[in-house]
């Protein structure tokens, strides 16, 4: 078993195709981390093809890298003055962020945090999301049964996401070591297990130059890593890319998370061992829905937390 998917300055892009705010009466906004990785291509895609079917105005914003938590303030504030009925979010800093979405909900208007629950979870108003803890420990356990008894000397280099440690990062991060068989230290953040098989952990910015940078500092803590957990698919082909400049890329397993397409033809080529779907067409379409509710008579979901958990599945 070598392959397996496992189902798990403001950047103002204004979607194309998306009618303008004078022809529709609702004004929703969408943002996201950045407007590169290929999750967040689907979530825009997801949400603009929502919108226009229901007649909803959608503006589209993003920061310029992972972790850019000013740029998304900024984009909420612009979203509060344009007078936005709802704002999708995926939040770079989900503690950070949390002042100027309560603006936005004082303001009256509907925040849905998309893939990524904010600290605390019913900041937002409600939350679309994969189950995170479990789309982590679908890629530990098919990583632990590929070594099997090898598992237990294993070398582990954990490529997260930011040093603020988003809430999706912990979740993932402590998933994949729950599968693993690693016992874990505080589940509510990463990096003080004290297991001998973790070399070390570094962050990615959930790109590929960020995660070729991380594993070039964890091999040169260990250059025997055999085992590479990923945030997300971009971070992966990073880590393959650093790998094969030293040429371990047959010989070290990578698991990663999203399912977006390039990830999945990565899992085919062999550069990711497996990885675990999202599903974030299906994230954007639902908030772009419960924007159109709230819009038409103030329909709101329950609080203090409701949450859509959309699990990964298994697929060969």
């Amino acid at each position: 078993m070598k392959k397996l998917l496992l189902g798990s300055a403001i950047s103002f892009a204004t979607l194309a195709g998306v009618a303008n705010a004078e022809s529709h009466a609702v004004n929703a906004c969408l943002i996201t981390k950045t407007d590169t990785n290929p999750f967040f291509v689907k979530m825009r895609e997801g949400a603009a093809a929502k919108a226009e079917e229901l007649g909803i105005s959608l503006n589209s914003y993003a920061g310029k890298v992972d972790g850019d938590n000013d740029t998304q303030v900024a984009a909420i504030e612009t979203c509060i003055a344009n007078g936005a009925k709802g704002i999708l979010l995926t939040a770079s800093d989900t503690a950070g962020i949390v002042p100027v979405v309560q603006q936005a909900r004082d303001a009256g208007i509907l925040v849905i945090a998309l893939d990524t629950p904010l600290e605390p979870i019913d900041s937002a108003d409600m939350t679309f999301a994969t189950d995170n803890f479990l789309a982590g420990e679908l890629i530990g356990k098919w990583a632990a049964a590929t070594l099997g008894d090898e598992a237990a000397n294993a070398k582990i280099a954990m490529l997260d996401l930011a040093v603020s440690q988003p809430s999706v990062g912990v979740l993932r991060d402590q998933g994949f070591l729950q599968g693993f068989g690693i016992d874990l230290g505080d589940p509510n953040k990463w990096g003080d297990e004290d297991d001998a098989r973790i070399v070390g952990n570094d962050v990615t910015q959930g790109n590929e130059e960020g995660g070729r940078r991380a594993m070039e500092n964890l091999l040169a803590s260990d250059p025997m890593i055999n085992v590479v957990y990923t945030i997300n698919e971009p971070a992966a082909a990073g880590a393959y890319e650093a790998l094969k400049a030293i040429g371990r890329e047959n010989d070290v397993l990578i698991v990663s998370v999203d399912g977006g397409c390039p990830g999945v033809a990565n899992v085919e080529e062999g550069i990711i061992g497996a990885t675990s779907q999202q599903y974030p067409l299906l994230m954007a379409s639902k908030g772009i829905e419960a924007i159109a509710a709230w819009a038409k008579d103030g329909t709101k979901p329950p609080r203090p937390k409701a949450k859509v958990s959309l699990t990964p599945v298994w697929h060969w």
